[in-house]
């Protein structure tokens, strides 16, 4: 019994740890258009954020439902197998951190639960029929109907106040995407607080301290919400920075279309009971409005790292989950082994990002990293029209004499 205790006790607080991570790797979601149109300066926009992700925490319990009572067989998982879920969700969120892409924390939960299952269950203890109606579908439709949605919305915008003044205008906008961003906020809580919510649920009643389909306790939703909200006010200032300005440049109306857009699919998808991705939804929105603008453009380069992680998100979690459930199943020295290499693994990642400090004093600058694909067609694209005769004339030292014709050989009288 006391061994169980310990577990189990291991499982809430690695779970409470996840969570936290959650808050400030989709701080982004909320804050990052908000941030880059200056509507808001960043600690602000992060501490608004954090309060309002912990109010959200305690609007629903559908999707935590469907976590701890829809996605696996409740008879097949021991603490031990949550333990190992969580691990291979922890190391992708830290990882997709330090290079600066929105994946989704919410399926890397559920990429790290299903493999962790698997190795411990079979096959045959993930419901697929939840997994695809309530995770695999939203995860393709949320980003398109977000997207489209705030396409639409900022042509809608520009087309309303095209005979407005500017500077009026804009700031109205600036208003109204605090307003949305805060909307984003709440929604991001009552939607990814929920996971961690479900996920100790289920831990609870693998371990037997809760009846088999429980609902989450007061204590649960508390301590996710407050885990959460101080991870948000953390704030993940690499992802904020390749939300804002890396994925394209975006104007207080493009903002406002953009969260109010993202805001609205978060709220009926918690509503549901859909475990959405509020990375993907808010992304697609980014995108949308960043095409929504006459002349507007995305950065296809990062957009493509970004759509690469999110396929690798939910098999790479899995993988690294059943992983860590096959040490756990060695009994606690096990447990113990991958205790320390998430403690470790973690340290190093957070070593790394010390080699170039992002914060919230130089998130908007712009000095992105080009892709691949972007570097090679750099590469072979002729220069433009007067490029090369500029550069061959800067060649030439500014104060180099000019050189006088060569006077002829005199003549001998």
């Amino acid at each position: 019994m006391e061994n169980f205790s310990l577990i189990l006790a291991i499982v809430v607080i690695t779970a409470l740890a996840f969570d936290f991570t959650n808050g400030f790797h989709d701080t982004a979601n909320a804050m990052a258009t908000t941030i880059s149109t200056g509507a808001m300066k960043p600690k602000v926009a992060v501490a608004m954020s954090a309060v309002l992700n912990l109010v959200g925490a305690f609007l629903s319990i559908e999707v935590a439902n469907t976590i701890s009572k829809g996605l696996v067989d409740e008879a097949g998982i021991r603490p031990e197998v949550i333990f190992a879920a969580l691990v291979g969700a922890i190391l992708w969120n830290l990882l997709t951190w330090l290079v600066g892409l929105p994946s989704s924390s919410s399926h890397a939960l559920m990429g790290g639960l299903i493999g962790a299952t698997i190795a411990s269950a079979g096959l045959g203890a993930v419901h697929g029929d939840v997994l695809v109606t309530k995770v695999l579908i939203p995860a393709v439709a949320a980003p398109l109907v977000a997207g489209i949605a705030a396409m639409i919305a900022a042509r809608l915008t520009y087309t309303l106040g095209r005979s407005a003044h500017e500077k009026a205008t804009s700031k109205g906008y600036r208003a109204g995407q605090i307003t949305s961003a805060g909307l984003v906020s709440l929604a991001h809580g009552t939607n990814d607080a929920q996971k961690t919510m479900g996920i100790i649920t289920l831990a609870l009643v693998a371990g037997g301290a809760l009846a088999p389909d429980s609902d989450p306790p007061v204590w649960v939703i508390l301590s996710a919400g407050i885990a959460i909200a101080l991870g948000t006010y953390l704030g993940g200032w690499r992802i904020i920075r390749t939300m804002g300005k890396g994925l394209t440049d975006l104007q207080p109306q493009q903002g406002f279309a953009a969260q109010t857009s993202a805001a609205t699919v978060i709220l009926a998808s918690s509503h549901l009971g859909f475990s959405l991705s509020t990375t993907h939804s808010v992304s697609g929105a980014v995108m949308g409005a960043g095409l929504g603008r006459r002349g507007g453009v995305v950065r296809w380069s990062t957009a493509t790292r970004m759509f690469v992680a999110w396929g690798l998100t939910l098999p790479a979690a899995a993988l690294v989950g059943a992983g860590a459930e096959w040490v756990t199943s060695f009994g606690s020295w096990g447990t113990a082994l991958v205790a320390v290499f998430l403690v470790t693994s973690s340290a190093a990642i957070w070593l790394v990002s010390r080699r170039e400090v992002v914060d919230h004093t130089n998130v908007n600058d712009t000095d992105e990293p080009s892709g691949i694909v972007t570097t090679a067609v750099a590469a072979v694209t002729p220069p433009p029209a007067g490029t090369l005769t500029d550069d061959l004339t800067a060649t030439v030292p500014a104060h180099a004499p000019a050189e006088t014709p060569a006077k002829p050989p005199a003549t001998a009288l």
